[in-house]
């Protein structure tokens, strides 16, 4: 139950015998975190750090937190190394060109720090692309030839009842 503050008292001196009157009643024991430090406390005072828990909380990227230009610049950089594991160079084209929609969007009305940035060169990466991927194919090892191991007696008949060997003589 919340008491008013008396008339004539001052707000500070209401606001100690509160604090008081709950010692006494010992609505202060036992408290969560009673003893341990206050998460914090001696680091340099930073503005945004219930913005930067709650990024760290809900796992996000605090490349979220960027201006719009420097996201977009960052997602350039990544491409080249992106694309390297789509699998048609159609998934090439429709990456590159779903970026640069994004980028067109931000030089018709930027907002933020006024970043230099330019499309992506779908013909360069897509070029890149199809390199990588040729060398890949021929810097790939070859699977190694097993030997066959020996075959055993139902593996024999198998193989005789398909017609792919004959028996031995005198082997059965």
């Amino acid at each position: 139950m919340t008491e008013r503050k008396p008339h004539g008292t001052t707000f500070e001196t209401w606001i100690e015998r509160q604090i008081r009157v709950a010692q006494e009643r010992g609505d202060f024991e036992d408290l969560d975190g009673l003893g341990r430090p206050l998460p914090g406390a001696g680091e340099p005072h930073d503005e945004l750090w219930w913005v930067r828990g709650y990024v760290d909380r809900e796992g996000l990227s605090r490349e979220a937190l960027l201006p719009t230009p420097l996201q977009l610049r960052k997602e350039a950089e990544r491409l080249r190394s992106e694309v390297r594991q789509l699998p048609t160079e159609q998934a090439v084209r429709d990456a590159a060109a779903e970026l640069n929609r994004r980028i067109l969007a931000w030089l018709r009305t930027p907002t933020g720090p006024q970043v230099p940035l330019g499309l992506v060169q779908v013909e360069e990466l897509v070029a890149d692309w199809r390199e990588r991927r040729a060398q890949a194919r021929t810097s790939a090892p070859a699977a190694p030839v097993r030997p066959e191991p020996p075959a055993g007696r139902w593996q024999r008949i198998t193989r005789f009842l398909r017609g792919t060997t004959r028996f031995p003589a005198g082997r059965g």
